[in-house]
């Protein structure tokens, strides 16, 4: 017999099962669930996004990189093995469908298509899940082109520390 209390928690998104937090992530990944939420919170948070990409990127790539992070995002929706859970655009906690979106693109962006398509199959219809490994290599390789820039150190020196300076 089930319980009251078992039945209550297999009601709950299994998707949205938390599974760390956002400040665990690396940056690309962080970045993929940050964006992802933005996708999907209206449309306020997608003029928002396309801003962002546009602004670090360029008009012209940063347009190229809002419509493909849109494709994978709708991609997952529309091919979805079922919906896809999202936590609030403030949410701290990382949900085991953000971490699986973060690792899809993640892995398509380093050139892990095994990989990614295996993070695919989670997310989308098997059958779907080399398609939407291909669709997160294309943002994902312009993502972690982005973050490179801005977390590099050459491009911005810590002010305490002069360039030549040896951390270890």
């Amino acid at each position: 017999m089930i319980s009251d209390s078992t039945s209550a928690a297999s009601a709950a998104p299994r998707g949205g099962a938390t599974v760390g937090l956002l400040t665990d992530l690396p940056a690309l990944e962080a970045t993929a669930v940050r964006h992802l939420r933005h996708w999907f919170s209206g449309a306020e948070t997608r003029i928002a996004l396309q801003h962002e990409l546009q602004t670090s990127l360029g008009p012209v790539l940063g347009r190229q990189a809002y419509e493909n992070f849109g494709r994978l995002c709708n991609f997952c929706v529309s091919e979805g093995r079922r919906p896809l859970v999202r936590h609030g655009m403030t949410c701290t906690c990382l949900g085991a469908d953000e971490n699986c979106f973060a690792n899809l693109v993640a892995a398509a962006a380093h050139g892990e298509y095994e990989d990614a398509t295996l993070f695919a199959a989670l997310i989308v219809q098997p059958a779907k899940a080399q398609r939407a490994a291909v669709l997160a290599a294309k943002i994902g390789m312009v993502l972690d082109k982005m973050g490179e820039q801005q977390t590099s150190p050459a491009a911005h020196p810590p002010a305490h520390m002069p360039l030549s300076a040896t951390l270890h």
